[in-house]
């Protein structure tokens, strides 16, 4: 039972690093998919075109995508707002993940269409050499 509940894809959540460094609130809403050969993020940005958008590694493996600016809804200097619940004019986003080890962060590749930013992270399908090795043990130091 345990294993159903706690086993992939949630057991990320539970017994790794953490996923999200950063989490400003913001409305660029995330879905995360994991294929054989990369890792692909989604992320609504509306409004907002490329040169808006600023994409980075940090710190070896944290992915900070950030938004500023974006395109507020055309209107006369004339008009008044009376409701303005969609937001009215310059705005931004926040977001900080962290990646698994295993991927190509110098092949990291972005494009904005229709509102939604579409990050593909390829992993690196290398084998690693293992962290663990022998120690020496002698009869006196």
């Amino acid at each position: 039972m345990a294993d159903g509940i706690f086993g992939h894809p949630f057991r990320r959540f539970f017994w790794s690093p953490p996923i999200f460094r950063e989490w400003s609130g913001s409305t660029a809403l995330m879905d995360w998919l994991e294929s054989p050969t990369a890792h692909i993020l989604k992320i609504n940005v509306p409004g907002f075109n490329k040169d808006d958008i600023k994409v980075q590694i940090e710190e070896g493996n944290i992915l900070q995508i950030k938004g500023e600016g974006g395109n507020g809804e055309p209107h006369e200097k004339d008009d008044v707002w009376l409701v303005a619940e969609r937001g009215t004019g310059k705005r931004g986003f926040s977001r900080e993940i962290e990646l698994p080890e295993n991927v190509k962060v110098d092949q990291i590749k972005g494009q904005v269409e229709n509102g939604v930013l579409t990050i593909v992270v390829p992993k690196d399908t290398t084998p690693k050499s293992s962290k663990a090795r022998n120690i020496n043990i002698t009869s006196k130091l």
